[in-house]
């Protein structure tokens, strides 16, 4: 099984690349988004660890951001919880998946969690500026504040960038995008078969 590890900059259109490869794809921010929504375990340790913001079940995400805007320690505090989570997720993906010639992780801290292993293909999304607000703004309960830390977090992009097999220029209409992805999966089942 080849893992493709997606890494780029928040708002770089990492998730809808992935999707491009038509193969199996772990998306840990929709894991999460489950997680605040079915995990009342979860629940639990977020009203212990932050009280005065988390009120009731499911999660509001409105109330995860009100709680980072008034202290970014919370983020830490949140991390702690949901990350183990995420990663428990990922494994059991993995396992399942274990038949299949490729799986996408999509996982923005791929890196930063040490979740990314040695003979992963690396694949590194660039998109303008311009690009990156216009995705960004679309999305609901988009906050400036909360963008900042978030990518305060995500290590350094040109580190990212060294780290990769590949990089891939998200600047296009989705049609040139889709060409493009699908060599480049070919490409990498090539190179993944005949060495």
């Amino acid at each position: 099984m080849i893992r493709v590890g997606v890494l780029g900059g928040i708002g770089s259109g990492k998730s809808f690349i992935a999707k491009l490869f038509k193969q199996p794809i772990f998306n840990a921010d929709h894991e999460v988004k489950l997680i605040y929504k079915k995990n009342k375990k979860c629940f639990k340790s977020l009203k212990k660890k932050i009280p005065y913001f988390i009120k009731s079940f499911p999660i509001k995400k409105v109330e995860l951001i009100k709680a980072i805007n008034k202290d970014k320690r919370n983020l830490a505090k949140i991390s702690s919880i949901v990350h183990p989570l995420v990663r428990k997720k990922m494994k059991i993906f993995l396992r399942k998946n274990n038949n299949k010639k490729m799986v996408i992780l999509d996982v923005p801290l791929l890196i930063e969690n040490k979740l990314n292993k040695k003979n992963d293909i690396l694949i590194f999304i660039k998109s303008n500026k311009k690009n990156v607000l216009k995705r960004l703004k679309k999305r609901p309960n988009f906050d400036a504040n909360i963008l900042k830390e978030l990518q305060n977090k995500q290590s350094d992009l040109l580190k990212k960038r060294k780290l990769a097999n590949y990089i891939v220029d998200n600047n296009f209409s989705q049609n040139i995008m889709r060409k493009k992805i699908k060599l480049l999966k070919n490409k990498i089942l090539y190179e993944r078969n005949s060495s």
